[in-house]
């Protein structure tokens, strides 16, 4: 039997569900078919956080938090911790990043005003990229609502041509490392 759908607090009125999956039609049986891949890590895995807070603007017209949005958060919390760990200054490094690849897998919707926190790990450093893994959780809970990664190739500011990772930024790196 599938689950009845959410309902919106505020009205009580029947939300979309969000879950990723389908009906499926064979021989007059309906069965729920689900499309999402189960998370892949826990909490446990991730070596740094930072709380989050959804914004009204997150919300798209079906009630949750729009995908793009996610890809917002994850910049955020890679920038955050390279600025905070003093590898990466946005202003006048010598270095910069440019995604070169991103992907996300979406398990939970979330919508605002919900709290949220990220995630972040480091899973390869190369001379002049890395590969972030990222999660957001609801704020509390063990499981990911999204898991992401982002590759960044790091280039000399002024000619954009990949740059070897300096030494202070590896370091930094290397906490999060997997």
């Amino acid at each position: 039997m599938l689950d009845p759908a959410p309902k919106y607090p505020q009205t009580g009125a029947e939300r979309p569900l969000c879950n990723l999956s389908i009906l499926s039609r064979n021989a007059g049986n309906i069965r729920e078919l689900n499309l999402a891949k189960n998370p892949q890590t826990s909490r446990n895995d991730y070596k740094h956080f930072l709380p989050l807070q959804t914004r009204w603007a997150d919300n798209d017209i079906y009630g949750h938090v729009n995908n793009v949005a996610y890809y917002g958060y994850f910049d955020t919390i890679v920038n955050e911790y390279l600025i905070g760990a003093g590898a990466l200054d946005i202003h006048d490094g010598a270095v910069i990043g440019l995604v070169v690849e991103t992907g996300c897998n979406y398990f939970a919707a979330l919508e605002f005003p919900q709290k949220l926190e990220g995630g972040l790990r480091v899973a390869h450093i190369g001379n002049s990229s890395v590969r972030y893994e990222l999660a957001i959780f609801k704020s509390g809970e063990m499981t990911p609502a999204a898991e992401g990664h982002f590759v960044h190739v790091y280039v000399d500011r002024q000619t954009r041509r990949p740059a070897s990772l300096p030494d202070e930024f590896k370091q930094a790196l290397e906490r999060i490392r997997i």
